[in-house]
């Protein structure tokens, strides 16, 4: 990281912030080892209990990539649980990730159950967020992934959501200001669709943080369980896992498997917002030891795919949102915005994490 985070902090001795935060928050309370094996026993146990009779005792959100993928394996094979795999396809499937999710189920013997969002309404939400100027341009997708695997969680009475969120991998989160807006927030959504929006979401699943953390949660119950953080988790050797056991193929970088987030990650952020998501990717691994600075520095210091090939992307996402490639570049050369230029509930979601914090239930930097 550096100080494209405009609220970075170096101490006197040169060290930041997020490295400092991981040393005193997450590595003390992060335990990849016979402690971890031991809760991991238990929390297997528990939820196979609550699971007696019913056709699945859990739930996983499957896009393909590793840090799911990885936990659907370990859901299987090392805590013996019978999850449903879910996948949401917002229409930016790579032919890679569809083949590893059939890969996984089929070597794991598990059911897939696939929730197709209706693409007249993703593409008039997205081509709403890009008119808005913002740098999330992901916020559209990520609602459809996990508004629709808990609507679909609540419906059918799954209690536990296991995902592949971790601390080996994702330990640094990426700042506000490069767009990691603190969760899905109906107010916003509300506002830039009405402003820029052409057509009415009628079936777009669209779950409020607010009514995520406490209607489903603290009410209704329901657990959001992450086992990468209890095992053993490096991403070279889980890739090699993966590979090994289903001929699983990895990607080139994180959050490939949806081609909207690769061009939206590789070209749209970088070169617009100056925003470059790798450095807190790469920081994770830094971290966490599977990964030295200046490998880090030699990957940054170059686009991850080719001029010709982000070309041709850049045309692919334009005809694929029904704009014209110069409709896009007029888009992309506009004055950039935040979220604060529209109605939000920011404030409220961050008296949230705070609490969180406090409780020890969110130990990344989070700002």
């Amino acid at each position: 990281m550096d100080i494209s985070d405009p609220r970075i902090f170096f101490n006197s001795s040169g060290v930041c912030d997020y490295c400092n935060n991981f040393k005193s928050e997450i590595a003390p309370n992060w335990h990849p080892d016979a402690r971890g094996e031991a809760e991991l026993a238990a929390l297997a146990a528990k939820i196979k209990k609550q699971g007696e009779g019913k056709d699945f005792d859990c739930i996983i959100g499957l896009s393909g990539g590793l840090d799911s993928s990885y936990a659907a394996y370990i859901a299987k094979e090392k805590m013996g649980l019978r999850p449903l795999l879910f996948h949401v396809d917002a229409g930016w499937n790579t032919d890679q990730a569809v083949g590893n999710i059939e890969k996984l189920v089929d070597g794991l013997g598990l059911d897939l159950y696939t929730e197709v969002i209706n693409w007249e309404e993703m593409k008039d939400l997205q081509v709403a967020f890009l008119r808005a100027q913002i740098a999330d341009q992901d916020l559209p997708q990520d609602a459809a992934f996990f508004s629709g695997l808990y609507k679909f969680a609540r419906k059918h009475g799954i209690k536990y959501v296991l995902t592949g969120g971790n601390y080996s991998t994702e330990c640094c989160r990426e700042p506000e200001e490069w767009g990691g807006y603190p969760g899905i927030d109906k107010t916003l959504f509300t506002d830039i669709h009405k402003l820029f929006g052409k057509r009415p979401l009628k079936t777009f699943p669209l779950v409020d943080i607010m009514t995520y953390k406490i209607l489903y949660q603290r009410v209704l119950g329901m657990e959001i369980v992450k086992p990468l953080n209890l095992v053993p988790y490096v991403k070279k050797d889980a890739e090699a896992e993966l590979e090994r056991r289903f001929g699983w193929q990895k990607f080139q970088h994180k959050h490939h498997e949806s081609r909207f987030t690769r061009f939206y990650e590789d070209y749209w952020m970088p070169r617009k917002f100056g925003y470059e998501k790798r450095r807190a990717h790469f920081s994770s691994l830094i971290m966490t030891g599977q990964m030295i600075r200046d490998e880090a520095l030699a990957r940054i210091a170059k686009p991850e795919m080719n001029e010709q090939f982000l070309k041709t992307e850049f045309e692919f996402v334009a005809n694929k949102l029904g704009l014209s490639v110069d409709e896009l570049q007029a888009i992309f050369a506009g004055e950039n915005k935040t979220y604060r230029d529209y109605k939000n509930k920011r404030f409220l979601i961050g008296i949230g994490s705070r609490v969180m914090s406090a409780l020890g239930l969110e130990r990344r930097l989070f700002r």
